[in-house]
């Protein structure tokens, strides 16, 4: 009796968007072994967050692996990894459990960062995690009810695009839960904190300036050239000023996964602490790195970590079957900002658009979001969740 040719086994380390895609791309593969290894046991949608976070529903947020891959042939891993032999080619975990690969896929994207800033890990609230953006929306609620008014300051660290949305959704969710409680006349004041001597840096300054008047005309106070130096139980200190809050959301910092600095004897680390890789997004033979984790243009955002694992499956495929290999070639990703309801700005190229027409593509923007990571029937199911409410949750009572 002939024996069966061994399959390869392909592992594949992040349950984001990168990962996720990669393990649908490559899933189900004649003569592959898929497994992903993942700290969590469910996607965090992250362009939703700032939304799960102002009253909308967990679920267009945070999405069950198993959910994502039902009949996939993947196998599913919760677990950390803590260690890499590249010469054994094998990938370890915080359990203590051994991954043998032939081809390994890190896609394990970035974690908050402090800088160090006395006091913000232990005072601020994060809304990078679903878990996160419900303890944030669950201090908003606490407080009303225990206190019957609202936060005097509210203050958002961060200009970037999770900042901008939040602040600007912030103002909306507010009104409609003082409702909700019974508070009267409630007085409050949402800021917008930023390092930078503009918002979104990054971007071009008309879009910047556009993004800016209207968080303005939503009532939000912007402050740019304004950097953290501390932050206690009820202020926050800026390099000239102090703001008297206990309700400061930090959204300014990211740094790439620690596994990569603990690993760092088998990575080009770039000063940015991503890793450097190849134009087959390589970081050394059988090893790619891709999404926020590597050193290529664009990284950080959810369309380039799509982009990445469509290329690097295809790369995998073509390499098992000795296929010709092109080599990467980033895209530039189409920025979408929303900033209140029925108002988006978009920077499509040279083109930028603004208000309700921007508005209407980050709701398509999000479906494909959605579809990128399951099927189309499911992507339009979650999809549609952001017509609801939690008004009558739990929390909301």
């Amino acid at each position: 009796m002939a024996q069966a040719t061994p399959k390869t086994n392909i592992v594949i380390v992040g349950g984001g968007f990168g990962g996720i895609r990669a393990a649908r791309r490559l899933a189900g593969r004649p003569g592959l072994n898929v497994t992903l290894i993942s700290a969590r046991d469910s996607f965090a949608y992250y362009p939703q967050l700032y939304h799960a976070a102002t009253g909308g529903v967990r679920s267009e947020a945070s999405i069950p692996l198993v959910e994502l891959l039902a009949g996939k042939a993947v196998r599913i891993v919760t677990d950390t990894v803590t260690q890499l032999d590249p010469d054994g080619r094998i990938i370890t975990t915080a359990s203590g459990a051994s991954y043998p690969y032939d081809e390994l896929i890190l896609a394990l994207g970035s974690v908050t960062n402090y800088f160090g800033i006395e006091g913000l890990e232990e005072f601020s609230y994060n809304i990078k995690t679903i878990e996160g953006a419900e303890k944030f929306k669950r201090r908003l609620h606490d407080q009303l009810t225990a206190e019957q008014r609202p936060e005097l300051h509210y203050v958002v660290v961060g200009g970037g695009p999770t900042g901008i949305e939040l602040a600007a959704s912030l103002g909306e969710y507010l009104q409609r839960i003082v409702r909700l409680h019974g508070v009267r006349e409630p007085k409050y004041q949402i800021d917008l904190v930023e390092a930078a001597p503009r918002l979104l840096p990054r971007l071009s300054e008309q879009y910047a300036g556009q993004v800016q008047r209207r968080l303005q005309k939503l009532g939000v106070q912007v402050m740019t050239g304004a950097q953290v130096q501390a932050e206690t139980a009820d202020t926050l200190r800026l390099k000239d000023q102090s703001i008297t809050s206990s309700t400061v959301v930090w959204t300014a910092g990211v740094s790439n996964n620690p596994f990569f600095k603990a690993n760092a004897g088998h990575f080009t680390l770039a000063k940015s602490g991503k890793v450097e890789v190849n134009d087959h997004l390589e970081a050394t033979p059988h090893v790619y790195v891709l999404g926020d984790s590597a050193a290529t243009p664009y990284s950080g955002l959810a369309q380039t970590a799509i982009a990445d694992a469509d290329y690097v499956a295809a790369d995998v495929r073509r390499k098992l079957s000795g296929a010709p290999r092109p080599a990467y070639r980033p895209k530039q990703p189409i920025t979408v900002i929303p900033a209140g309801t029925g108002w988006a700005a978009v920077q499509w190229g040279a083109v930028a658009l603004y208000g309700y027409v921007g508005w209407i593509l980050r709701r398509l923007a999000d479906l494909v979001g959605y579809a990128d990571i399951e099927s189309w029937p499911k992507a339009l199911a979650v999809w549609l969740q952001d017509t609801r409410r939690e008004d009558n949750c739990s929390i909301c009572e």
